[in-house]
């Protein structure tokens, strides 16, 4: 499995070298992981927002994203075309992949 992360630096978390390989199952997987084992239903709780949970996961990321700021611009919630995104990661280095992040609450019925 450590082939697998060969071309992330090693210090980056799991999350981190999912989104550079590209991977939406694995972070998937390791948002999953982390939120299964750390967080509680009241973290992410609605409460009197509906979008509550979108946030909570948005500032987590962020959180996790940090040590790409060296690569990238990270910006988070900025207006662009008709909307706003939810975090966007411009490469220094123009011959790498640009990122945009959008966040969704999903309710299974």
């Amino acid at each position: 499995m450590r082939g697998w992360f060969a071309g992330a630096k090693n210090d980056y978390n799991d999350f981190i070298k999912a989104l550079l390989l590209q991977d939406v199952d694995e972070m998937n997987e390791y948002m999953n992981r982390v939120a299964l084992s750390a967080f509680s239903f009241f973290d992410a709780a609605g409460g009197e927002s509906a979008d509550a949970p979108e946030r909570f996961y948005h500032g987590f990321v962020l959180g996790l994203l940090v040590d790409l700021q060296e690569e990238y611009e990270i910006t988070s919630n900025r207006e662009s075309g008709f909307g706003r995104y939810d975090v966007m990661l411009e490469p220094k280095d123009r011959n790498k992949d640009a990122f945009i992040l959008e966040f969704k609450a999903f309710r299974k019925n």
